[in-house]
């Protein structure tokens, strides 16, 4: 029998804080007499449940001697062991194999003849002859080994000491230098001499100047190694804000099996140089959302520096909106000519003809890290009016996120390093002069990042795609997502006007007799006049108000309107100083000038100031004048507020309030109805026959009246609390 100890006959237990002997067990019960002669019938069961029972004396339990231990043994310890083994087996059995040989016996170990005494001197005797000097007491100890043990019983135990990388160093400089070790995981890189002069200088605090004293230089740097390698304490300061951001593990793999379940979204700067207006060089932002099931890069937006919350809000309208041919691409990148199922597609969603082979997929989770982008309020409750769960991944945790980080480094070897002005991952490998080799604008590497997403990215296999019936055939993106619409189905969201005007960021502000006043700009129109100084009917009182970062010229208001379906309308409401500023800026370019003109007069006068500055700057950029700093803030302000017509991918338009009377505007020429700019800084444009109308369903704006104010958490759990838990 193999397990804990048993109760027979005879055996002396401990039951109820008293020593018995178990005198019958019989039917489930046991009779048990003291040691003063009291007898006793307990159940079983009892016995075994009280909370001090002991078998005293039962017989040794046989083992399974521990065969993968023998096997780490030096050979030469091992062999000694199982040489014992037939030794002590001769004596007891007098037979070297044990009881099963059969072979002829000696008549010195034959136990018909011989006592175990002199058996066991009998061995002794032939060992010290063998040139093994051995007493019989000797033999008698490995007797008992071997009967409590087994053969592990008659190992030389001084092998099987286990061993430490420390050796024999002082517990008190261990504890220190592992103190130093982990104060220093989020400061720079220092050396070895540095740590030592830090560990001597925290024993000399805790123990008193020369109590302890460290081990020489060799010795301490080993014991470091020992201490710091294995936990990555001694690497590069981004290793170890790596390790000590991992999570504990075990890691369990997130598995997906539909489109959009799980999209991933995060921001690099892209190795390469770009060039703005005026000749600006700089390092341009690439912002993507890829799907986990498939690989897919549903979205990618390309800006000069300083992405914003309605950059991310792009992706959004991205990946819900099939992306349309380009000009100048070839005719094997629609959508028609690729693995998709195009003409079944086609019967449901009538927005894929002359689509590019780019999978349409909705999100339902969304895994972000918590840069401001993508945890703003407005973003957050964008997600939530198109019913898109927000979950954030712990602070600086890239591996949380590790399917986008990983298809950062793919777009960097298979697209990047291709393109003139590439600068490598680092400076270290960066050309003598990549800034000089800048040749391609923002809008023509976007464009160019487009067409290879298309045709390098989406048609390439990739290992971690495989199809349960095909498990030895990688897949590409297309062909995952055609092999899954097929099993998970197709429901086109249709986005209208008023879905872009709610993918904007968000303030609430009142309505006062200037109008709205937005950091120092004002904006103010005609439709504000019956509400200015009322409250609005939500709940704190505020008026709901959408702005676009990009393009600061003017605002929407969320304001009652009877006559409409959900009870309420958009109003684009200009910036009062637009006519004086009518080059493009964005709100990078407004915050410069606000740091570099002082106020002199009141609010008014200021604001008017400012707007002044900022057209000299605009003017004096665009002259070839003014300093590398303005130059730059002028150029990233054409150039996001040309590639910033997000309306212009959904629709071909501008996004156009309504107004009370079409066509009058306060300043007599409304902004709304131009035509959105077309450029080389454009972006993709539906033809007018796909344009949606503006009072289409979609499913995303709330009901009819004015909603509650817009609250960024998550009813259900905290998903910033979550995200800790990881």
């Amino acid at each position: 029998m193999f397990g804990g100890p048993v109760v027979g006959l005879g055996y002396r237990v401990r039951f109820a804080g008293r020593t018995w002997t178990v005198a019958a067990l019989a039917d489930g019960q046991v009779r048990l007499v003291a040691e003063e002669g009291e007898v006793a019938a307990v159940l079983l069961s009892l016995l075994f449940a009280d909370a001090g029972f002991e078998v005293l004396d039962a017989p040794g339990v046989p083992r399974v001697p521990p065969l993968g231990l023998l096997e780490s043994l030096p050979e030469t310890v091992r062999e000694r062991a199982l040489a014992w083994e037939r030794h002590v087996q001769e004596v007891e059995t007098g037979q070297p194999g044990g009881p099963s040989d059969a072979g002829p016996r000696r008549a010195e170990y034959d136990p018909q003849t011989r006592t175990m005494t002199q058996r066991e001197e009998a061995k002794a005797a032939e060992l010290s002859a063998a040139g093994m000097p051995t007493s019989a007491v000797t033999v008698r100890r490995m007797r008992a080994r071997y009967r409590q043990d087994g053969v592990w019983g008659l190992v030389d135990h001084r092998a099987t000491r286990p061993r430490t990388a420390l050796g024999r160093a002082d517990e008190r400089v261990v504890t220190a230098l592992r103190e130093v070790l982990e104060t220093g995981r989020e400061r720079s890189s220092g050396t070895l001499g540095r740590l030592r002069v830090y560990t001597e200088r925290l024993l000399a605090e805790q123990y008193g100047e020369g109590v302890v004293r460290l081990p020489s230089g060799a010795t301490f740097n080993r014991l470091v190694h020992a201490l710091a390698d294995g936990r990555g304490l001694l690497g590069s300061a981004r290793q170890r804000r790596w390790r000590s951001a991992r999570p504990a593990p075990p890691f369990v793999p997130t598995t997906v099996m539909a489109p959009g379940e799980l999209v991933m979204m995060d921001s690099t700067l892209l190795d390469a140089f770009v060039v703005l207006d005026d000749g600006v060089v700089e390092r341009p932002e690439l912002t993507i959302a890829l799907d986990v099931a498939t690989r897919t890069i549903c979205a990618a937006v390309m800006r000069a520096k300083g992405t914003r919350s309605v950059d991310a809000a792009l992706l959004l309208a991205q990946m819900m909106v099939p992306a349309p041919m380009r000009p100048g691409w070839a005719e094997a990148l629609a959508m028609e000519r690729s693995v998709v199922p195009y003409e079944r597609l086609l019967s449901v969603d009538a927005r894929l003809e002359g689509a590019a082979a780019r999978p349409v997929i909705t999100p339902q989770t969304i895994v972000v890290d918590q840069g401001k982008v993508f945890v703003s309020s407005s973003f957050i409750a964008a997600c939530e009016s198109l019913g898109i769960s927000v979950q954030p991944a712990p602070p600086g945790n890239g591996p949380a996120k590790g399917h986008v980080e990983r298809t950062f480094s793919s777009i960097n070897t298979l697209f990047v390093q291709h393109v003139a002005a590439y600068t490598g991952s680092h400076t270290g490998e960066r050309g003598q002069d990549a800034e000089g080799e800048a040749v391609w604008t923002l809008a023509q590497l976007d464009d160019l990042l487009q067409e290879w997403i298309i045709c390098g990215w989406q048609e390439r296999e990739h290992d971690g795609l495989r199809h349960p019936m095909m498990p030895r055939c990688a897949l590409s993106p297309n062909e995952m997502w055609a092999a899954l619409v097929a099993v998970c189905g197709y429901v086109p969201v249709p986005l209208g006007r008023e879905d872009y005007i709610e993918l904007m960021p968000v303030k609430r502000q009142k309505i006062n007799d200037y109008g709205i006043r937005i950091d120092y700009r004002t904006y103010d129109h005609k439709v504000l006049n019956p509400h200015r100084g009322e409250p609005s009917p939500a709940a704190d009182g505020l008026w709901e108000i959408h702005y676009n970062p990009h393009a600061p010229g003017q605002i929407w208001v969320r304001l009652p309107k009877p006559d409409q379906p959900r009870g309420y309308g958009w109003k684009a409401v200009p910036w009062i100083h637009r006519t004086l500023v009518s080059a493009p800026f964005t709100d990078f370019a407004w915050q410069h000038i606000k740091r570099t003109v002082a106020r002199r007069a009141d609010r008014a006068q200021h604001e008017h100031d400012l707007a002044l500055a900022l057209r000299e700057l605009l003017e004096r950029a665009a002259a070839g004048h003014g300093t590398q700093r303005e130059k730059i803030v002028a150029a990233r302000a054409r150039t996001a507020a040309t590639d910033g017509a997000v309306w212009g991918i959904l629709y071909g338009r501008q996004p156009q309030a309504e107004a009370d009377e079409p066509g009058e505007d306060v300043f007599g020429d409304s902004e709304d109805d131009e035509e959105p700019v077309t450029g080389d800084g454009a972006l993709s444009i539906w033809p007018t026959e796909h344009t949606p109308q503006s009072d289409s369903p979609t499913g995303a704006v709330q009901e009819a009246g004015l909603p509650a104010p817009r609250r960024p958490q998550v009813t259900v759990y905290d998903p910033f609390e979550e995200s800790l838990r990881w």
